[in-house]
């Protein structure tokens, strides 16, 4: 079984400081930047929100279900990965929703046009670890997503955040029932 690395959106605007902040998520950059270079992982992608104009996904009053405030805009230095991450760290990068909401990384693009799915088919990728920000959001998309495409699926819990840690046990069973596996730590 090769086992992939997911990174999704562990970006500016989701860490401390960001327009749309979610606590610890200066943390998850940290710690999965030390993950991913401790060489544990010889696939390593990330995921990134790559907002041009995604509609309604955006409010000035956001109900913070559907719409929230503006993030990850393209060109701004919240859009840009949260350091230490770096480029570098990744064989792939799959910006998503330039012109739409979009939560999971399966719905965005790397620089080749390639979706998440076929890259992986072709890294001859069969299962995922996924990690980042956030936990009930944008993870959860990715993790199911993955799992609806026959990957097998571990959402590593203690490298997310979440942006309402009350949701976490729906999210837990939700991914339970899809077949992914909810693990504390890697």
């Amino acid at each position: 079984m090769t086992t992939a690395l997911i990174v999704v959106d562990v970006q500016n605007d989701f860490c401390e400081g960001g327009s749309l902040a979610v606590a610890g998520g200066a943390q998850v950059a940290a710690d999965v930047a030390a993950l991913i270079e401790s060489g544990a992982y010889a696939t390593v992608v990330a995921t990134r929100d790559h907002h041009i104009d995604p509609g309604s996904h955006f409010s000035q009053t956001p109900d913070y279900v559907d719409s929230w405030p503006p993030h990850c805009v393209v060109g701004t230095p919240g859009a840009e990965l949260h350091e230490p991450l770096r480029a570098d760290h990744f064989a792939a990068v799959f910006l998503k929703g330039e012109h739409e909401a979009a939560y999971s990384g399966f719905d965005g693009h790397d620089a080749d046009r390639a979706t998440l799915a076929r890259w992986l088919r072709d890294a001859g990728v069969t299962a995922v670890d996924v990690v980042g920000i956030a936990t009930d959001h944008c993870v959860r998309a990715t993790a199911l997503d993955a799992a609806r495409e026959g990957f097998d699926v571990r959402v590593v819990e203690g490298l997310t955040a979440a942006v309402d840690p009350e949701n976490l046990d729906r999210v837990r069973q939700e991914l339970t029932a899809a077949g992914a596996t909810v693990s504390p730590s890697r």
